[in-house]
């Protein structure tokens, strides 16, 4: 049987039968992620594609002079992969590392292929899904590019109470593209205002 929550967000974004919602689960494997355990490691290929069910995980890379730099955050309800490294089965740039005790579901390349031809409906779904990161990334570039780091800090917390409150600053601040000391700069002036 299907797990509710990605039922839902299923049904959320196209119409799906009771038959087709049963044919999908089989696709998908429950997994747990203790805290601190990663789920890809930069340099392995990505094998999957997870719907969050419970926890927190960051997606991250780090740069040739050591530096963690997050990508973004992946919460309850969210979904998480190196698009890339799956697409194409070639080595991640990434890391995906559970911030808490986690649980997932995870569908492979050759099932969610496989579904594309027998149901139409989920190529769509995927489709809606894809186009909706899109506009995420966009954004979150518009952000990035127009907002100062206080800015980008407000927005952070505002949109994300829940994930702000569960990080380091070190963590937020490779998010955000600054240094952690400077965030706790930002930090300091926002609780003096």
């Amino acid at each position: 049987m299907m797990h509710d929550a990605l039922a839902k967000f299923i049904r959320k974004h196209v119409h799906v039968s009771a038959t087709e919602l049963q044919t999908i689960s089989h696709c998908f494997k429950f997994k747990t992620v203790a805290r601190s355990d990663f789920l890809l490691v930069l340099g392995n290929t990505c094998r999957f594609e997870a719907f969050v069910l419970s926890g927190c995980f960051r997606i991250f890379t780090i740069d040739e002079a050591g530096n963690e730099r997050t990508l973004y955050f992946a919460v309850k309800g969210w979904w998480l992969m190196d698009v890339d490294s799956f697409m194409h089965q070639t080595p991640s740039e990434l890391n995906i590392q559970a911030l808490e005790d986690s649980e997932v579901l995870l569908i492979d390349k050759v099932d969610k292929e496989r579904l594309y031809r027998e149901l139409p409906v989920v190529e769509k779904l995927f489709r809606i899904m894809s186009q909706q990161a899109l506009i995420a990334w966009q954004r979150r570039l518009m952000r990035n590019h127009c907002l100062t780091a206080k800015e980008r800090y407000q927005h952070f917390t505002e949109t994300y109470p829940t994930i702000a409150n569960k990080l380091t600053d070190k963590k937020i601040s490779s998010y955000l593209g600054i240094t952690p000391e400077f965030l706790s700069k930002i930090k300091k002036r926002i609780n003096e205002e």
